[in-house]
């Protein structure tokens, strides 16, 4: 009798006329290779997060101008960036909840409006007190940025390249800070520091146009099963509760880390130039190359480390592995950065910060990709959010701890010695949180 693969036993012919017997082929189609939308979606995010970025750090590279022409004091300027930080964090865990409930593609078009609007208002102002005020608006819509981000590569790229997505997107603030620093001085000094604003107001401008108009249902079959074999069986159109997300170990170890680590750069962008203005007298002018330098390695830590867990992850090492091992080797990497304010030449100074800010970017990049691990693509915005407001508020504390210190003492080494050890600490705590990356709504550990 002649078997038949795939029929059951009790459902096969007992009897097959040799005449009629067969050779049974299986006629295989060429499989289809997976589209590469997902990556243009990634450019779209790489290009909004360096608007992203250029809107914040004209405040900080034009710091040295709106000091001496707006009389600002050192604390001055610590309230301002307070101001700014403030309503980031106040806005961002309601960004990533509204996002949640828009979708990605209104969600981010909502908040890139309101930071377009917003950066533009700072041309229009003088007083200080009307630059709060356009900070205030300004940290609302930027808080949307990476929630909406991160949402979209969580439904739009499988597990083993979300960190590398990531990394890339991220990498966009790296990118702003290259481009800022040689646009903005240039812009300021043949135009005036206005337009610094106008510029990076219209550039947010575009970009929203091209997200609205851009279209989202021309995904190969083969490309979305590529990134529907990443999701859980529990994913549904539910969204969790807020006070559900709040209690997460998941999400309290997140935002923990983002608490310890978020301020660290903030620290960078906004007090950088500073920095390097008054410990080596440097000039609006030369600080270009410096920045330029410093931001081009924070870029190359932000492609590595999203490469690095990538890298683990499809030679069969566990998520888990993958992601905290990336962590602690970032954070050991960034203590040398104890020394930045001690060297004795701008150069030496500009090695260690490269190298800090490089560690930092691998770091987040990784530390980004574990709500998308740990939670389903409807709640990872929220949960996002949750971490950016914890990262704001420790970005409000240190700007006020900065200007303080700095009036106190004119000098940077305290600040940048806890800069260094941040990193150490959030990784311990992440790992007492979340002894094993698990999905939070299945319990199953994450595996490649």
């Amino acid at each position: 009798m002649t078997r038949v693969p795939g029929i059951p036993e009790q459902n096969r012919p007992s009897e097959v006329n040799q005449g009629q017997q067969q050779e049974m082929r299986v006629i295989r189609k060429p499989k289809e290779r997976p589209g590469r939308m997902r990556w243009f979606v990634c450019a779209l995010l790489f290009f909004a997060t360096t608007t992203n970025y250029m809107d914040r750090q004209v405040l900080g590279i034009l710091a040295p101008v709106l000091q001496k022409d707006l009389h600002w004091t050192q604390q001055g300027y610590g309230n301002m960036v307070a101001c700014f930080t403030f309503a980031y964090g106040l806005a961002y865990l309601l960004s990533g909840r509204i996002i949640d409930r828009l979708g990605t593609r209104k969600g981010y078009g909502l908040f890139v409006g309101i930071w377009s609007v917003s950066s533009a208002a700072h041309a229009f102002v003088s007083s200080a007190f009307g630059f709060g005020i356009a900070r205030f608006f300004l940290g609302i819509g930027e808080s949307g940025n990476f929630p909406a981000a991160l949402k979209a590569v969580a439904e739009w790229f499988p597990k083993e390249e979300r960190a590398l997505a990531t990394g890339i997107f991220n990498s966009g603030t790296n990118f702003a800070a290259l481009l800022a620093p040689i646009i903005i001085p240039f812009i300021a000094l043949r135009f005036g520091w206005r337009y610094g604003f106008i510029f990076t107001a219209s550039m947010s401008m575009l970009w929203l146009i091209v997200w609205m108009l851009f279209p989202y249902n021309r995904l190969r079959p083969a490309e979305s099963q590529l990134i529907d074999r990443s999701l859980t069986p529990v994913e549904s159109s539910e969204i969790r509760s807020l006070r559900s997300l709040l209690s997460d170990r998941g999400t309290i170890a997140f935002a923990t880390s983002k608490f310890l680590t978020d301020p660290v750069w903030w620290f960078y962008l906004f007090w950088g130039p500073l920095f390097l203005t008054n410990r080596f007298h440097i000039t609006i002018a030369q600080m270009s190359l410096p920045l330029v330098v410093i931001y081009f390695a924070a870029s190359i830590g932000s492609l590595f480390g999203g490469w690095l867990s990538g890298y683990w992850i499809k030679r069969g090492r566990s998520v888990n592995f993958s992601r905290k091992a990336a962590m602690t080797i970032f954070a050991i990497a960034v203590l040398p950065v104890i020394f930045a304010a001690q060297v004795a030449t701008l150069w030496m100074s500009v090695a260690l910060i490269s190298l800090a800010a490089a560690a930092h970017q691998g770091f987040s990049c990784n530390l980004f990709s574990t709500p998308s691990d740990m939670f389903r693509a409807q709640s990872v915005a929220t949960v996002v959010g949750i971490g950016g407001t914890a990262g704001a508020l420790g970005g409000t504390v240190l700007a006020e701890v900065a200007g303080y210190v700095l009036k106190r003492t004119h000098h940077y080494s305290l600040l940048f010695t806890v800069c260094g050890f941040m990193y150490l600490l959030a990784v311990l705590l992440f790992q007492i949180l979340v002894p094993q990356l698990k999905h939070q709504d299945s319990g199953t550990e994450i595996n490649a």
